[in-house]
């Protein structure tokens, strides 16, 4: 085929899997150098991703737009999508997006009843009628595969600007560990370990660590925030000043020495930035998220109703409740001390 100058390349929503996209999209600027590669997805996922030197430009669209909103979009996206078309995202809505932008070639995973709307379509893994978890970077390098990009091997990659790292350095103390503690979770309250006991982790590492822990926590979680503070023995510091943005969420795990959180975006931020995690996990499948990039270790316990994929837990959240502050902070200064 002729080599493509123009590429869009649809984000997936979450911001995780955001982050997870990026060895693919390094792959892809790696196969076609000197194609100008351009990003769009929902504002956080955009803002996650600039920075990366190989990206040209970003494009934020709407949640869930409407379709006279969509066609307009696909409008204006035309010029961005002329030769290809990444579609990352699983959906229909995202297909059919792509197809409105004209683009020559459209290549996505054939699901949710959008092959028609592809021109290269790639199968999902199946096994017994059901489609197989795969960790989301892995997959999304299995895509662009079909256009012969390579996995350079190298993970996850994000750039945080020195400006916005200098100013949350200044909140910071020198010379001690510096510990993150995210207790936040868009996908739902089934991925979220309870804030009491972030708070008693976040007493233990200060208190036996040594350590400085810095609450990270995204828009719309101020209660999460708050319940987590209320219940510390200590304060914890607040990198971003009581001001999340994406900018500021980069910024500061970048400087952590560890991250601890549940299943969530920045777990896949501080693995970008090669920040060693403790993830505490309980609903979800660690298939999605296990890859060989990520330093630490995950606390879960295997239960009977689980790993369920839902977003509210319709028992007693059991697969969280089970998992104890102190089995968190040994995992975290293991993850701390890794030789010792």
């Amino acid at each position: 085929m002729q080599e493509p100058e123009r590429i869009l390349a649809l984000l997936p929503n979450w911001l995780g899997d955001a982050a997870m996209c990026t060895p693919a999209l390094r792959a892809l600027h790696t196969r076609f150098p000197e194609a100008r590669i351009t990003v769009s997805g929902r504002s956080v996922a955009c803002e996650l991703l600039r920075g990366l030197p190989w990206l040209a430009e970003s494009v934020d669209l709407p949640p869930q737009p409407s379709l006279p909103e969509m066609l307009r979009i696909g409008r204006n996206l035309k010029p961005h999508a002329r030769d290809l078309a990444v579609i990352f995202p699983h959906s229909f809505r995202a297909a059919l997006l792509a197809r409105m932008t004209g683009a020559r070639r459209r290549i996505g995973y054939a699901r949710d009843r959008r092959a028609w709307l592809l021109t290269d379509r790639v199968m999902p893994r199946i096994e017994n009628g059901a489609i197989v978890p795969v960790y989301m970077a892995k997959e999304y390098l299995d895509l662009v595969a079909i256009l012969g990009c390579i996995d350079d091997g190298l993970g996850l990659e994000l750039h945080a600007d020195l400006a916005t790292i200098r100013a949350i350095d200044q909140r910071l103390a020198p010379g001690i560990p510096k510990v993150g503690i995210a207790p936040g979770g868009a996908f739902g309250p089934s991925k979220r370990w309870p804030p009491e006991r972030f708070a008693r982790v976040a007493d233990l590492m200060a208190e036996k660590g040594r350590a400085q822990c810095v609450l990270i926590t995204g828009p719309g979680e101020e209660d999460l925030r708050a319940a987590v503070q209320r219940e510390a023995g200590i304060p914890l510091v607040e990198g971003d000043g009581g001001k999340p943005t994406v900018r500021n969420l980069k910024a500061t795990i970048a400087q952590l020495n560890l991250l601890i959180c549940n299943d969530s975006g920045p777990r896949h931020v501080a693995v970008a930035f090669g920040v060693p995690t403790v993830c505490v996990m309980g609903s979800t499948s660690p298939r999605y998220t296990e890859g060989p990039y990520e330093r630490g270790e995950v606390v879960r316990v295997d239960v009977d109703c689980g790993p369920c994929q839902k977003p509210v837990c319709e028992t007693d959240h059991r697969c969280m409740l089970q998992i104890t502050p102190e089995m968190v902070f040994a995992a975290s200064v293991r993850a701390l001390n890794p030789k010792a």
